[in-house]
């Protein structure tokens, strides 16, 4: 048994055909056949269901192919780790980031090509904790931004700043001239928020519920930029990341603070606890650290 038998079998349960499971795999149909026939030998009982018309995984298929699975992607697990031992001064650096990062970021990336100017940057905005995890644990990032703590005991998660979330409006709105705002002031206002499923559209929630008040929510988007031009063009008023609006330009918006202990929150820097990485990716870890607390400081 080896992991060319492994790769071929879990191939044709993929593709549920010898003939396209073949063609991905560059072999011939009957090379495949009898390697599949070879690993049943070997193993001692069948594992696939051969008919006609279609093919399934036996019970003791099923074992086997999750267990293939594993083996494989611990395989290319390896193989990655190992490119990237040898790599120091070039490589590629995957990083996620939350969306309100983006703005802050390319001032890291600046200060830290000065010492790599080799490498290439990947960046990916990854949205809920479940694609920061599943990015970090498959390989596809060496490290993620996200405002969600992590806790996934092959990964860890550490705070890098804290942040107020900020209201925005436009600068006729009269919200824009009065002295202090609280929450119940929102509630005639349209409100634009994050769809279902975002973080920041929890901690909104939970800070008008805390405040036993309730928005008029007149719509709902995916990213800060449409909030922001929604408000823009005098549309309505939304709470956004203070580090968002912080590096962007909208003439017509003004933030506001608002005093409620909801309307903050922790961001994290997360990674593998398992996987090697490179001392440039060490490096870029510094870089984002350093930087953010000269901001914050």
């Amino acid at each position: 048994m080896d992991l060319r038998q492994m790769r071929y079998f879990t191939t044709v349960v993929q593709q549920k055909n010898f003939s396209k499971a073949a063609q991905l795999l560059h072999v011939s149909q009957p090379s495949l056949s009898n390697a599949i026939s070879k690993l049943e030998k070997e193993v001692g009982f069948p594992l696939l269901e051969r008919n006609t018309r279609s093919l399934h995984l036996t019970d003791s298929g099923k074992i086997m192919y999750e267990r293939a699975l594993e083996l494989l992607n611990k395989f290319d697990h390896l193989t990655k780790e190992m490119k990237e031992v040898k790599q120091t001064g070039s490589g590629h650096l995957s990083l996620g980031l939350i969306e309100s990062a983006k703005h802050w970021m390319p001032k890291v990336i600046h200060h830290f090509k000065g010492d790599f100017p080799n490498i290439k940057i990947q960046l990916l905005e990854l949205l809920g904790v479940e694609q920061v995890q599943q990015s970090l644990l498959n390989y596809e990032t060496h490290a993620a931004i996200t405002n969600q703590m992590v806790t996934h005991r092959d990964l860890l998660a550490y705070p890098i700043y804290n942040e107020r979330l900020v209201l925005l409006v436009h600068f006729q709105n009269e919200l824009s001239q009065r002295p202090t705002i609280t929450m119940k002031d929102l509630e005639r206002e349209p409100f634009i928020i994050s769809t279902s499923g975002f973080q920041t559209r929890k901690d909104i929630l939970h800070a008008f519920d805390k405040e036993q008040a309730s928005p008029n929510i007149m719509y709902e988007i995916e990213r800060f930029e449409t909030a922001c031009s929604l408000v823009e063009e005098g549309l309505g008023v939304t709470i956004i990341p203070e580090n968002y609006i912080k590096y962007s330009t909208f003439p017509s918006i003004r933030p506001r603070y608002i005093q409620s202990e909801a309307l903050q929150r922790t961001v994290y820097l997360a990674h593998s606890k398992n996987r090697y990485l490179p001392p440039f990716i060490h490096s870029f870890l510094n870089h984002t650290t350093n930087f953010l607390k000269s901001e914050n400081s």
